[in-house]
Order: C-alpha cells, then sequence, then structure tokens
C-alpha cells in the first residue's frame, strides 16, 4: 500500500534517492556498493529504507529473480525544485527573490560562480522574452 509522499525526505531517505538516482535502478546490494563509505551499513537496513521509499511513493520495485530491483518513481530534478520551493516557504517567506539573494551574498561563491548564475538568469530572461 502506498502512503501519501510526504513533502521533504528525511537526511537518510534522501542519501539512498541520490544514490538510485545515480544508478537509475538497482538491488539493495547495488544501492549499498553506491553507499559505501564511512558509515557500514546492514543489507537489512538498506533494504527497510528502500521499502520505506517505497512505502512514500518515492521508489518502486520489481521482482527480477530473487532480488527486487528498485527504480526512482520521482525525477531528481522535480525533487530538487520541490525542496526549494519548501525552502523559500519555510525560510524566506515563498519569495524566491530572498532565497537567490541570500545564495548570492554567500561569501563561498566565487567570481566564476556568479557568473554562471548570471548566465542561467540571462538565459531564463530571453527565453521568456522569446
Amino acid at each position: 500500500m502506498v502512503r501519501r509522499r510526504s513533502e521533504m525526505l528525511t537526511d537518510v531517505e534522501l542519501e539512498f534517492m541520490v544514490a538510485l538516482w545515480e544508478i537509475e535502478t538497482g538491488s539493495v546490494r547495488d544501492v549499498m556498493a553506491v553507499l559505501e563509505g564511512d558509515i557500514k551499513r546492514a543489507y537489512t537496513s538498506v533494504a527497510t529504507v528502500l521499502k520505506i521509499l517505497e512505502d512514500k511513493g518515492y521508489v518502486s520495485s520489481e521482482r527480477k529473480d530473487r532480488s527486487l530491483i528498485y527504480s526512482p518513481v520521482i525525477q531528481r530534478a522535480d525533487y530538487e525544485g520541490r525542496s526549494l520551493k519548501n525552502l523559500s516557504d519555510s525560510l524566506f517567506g515563498g519569495t524566491p527573490t530572498a532565497l537567490v539573494a541570500r545564495l548570492v551574498d554567500n561569501e563561498d561563491l566565487t567570481d566564476e560562480m556568479i557568473q554562471e548564475i548570471k548566465e542561467i538568469i540571462d538565459t531564463r530572461i530571453r527565453k521568456d522574452d522569446g
């Protein structure tokens, strides 16, 4: 049974989704291989998180031989957009301008990064005008 998809993923769920977006489809072991790093995870723990993501409607599974193969239901770009909207709504009063202003004011941005942001905005303006 699929539960209603909650707006935001937990940090752990997001980590698993990023792994699944990277490989597009995969078994529990495939996801474990992508997640391999500082934290050692048990097979059952990875399987449980994938099942939770499936219950929430973020992934689907299909049985292949003796394994379940998981695939993302939501595309990464769609989730990124939803996350930014949620961030804008919750921290910046629903004003994307305030979010962008805060981002651009970030001291960690290089001149090259700011130029790239400007080019993205200029492209969007040209697209809207034409």
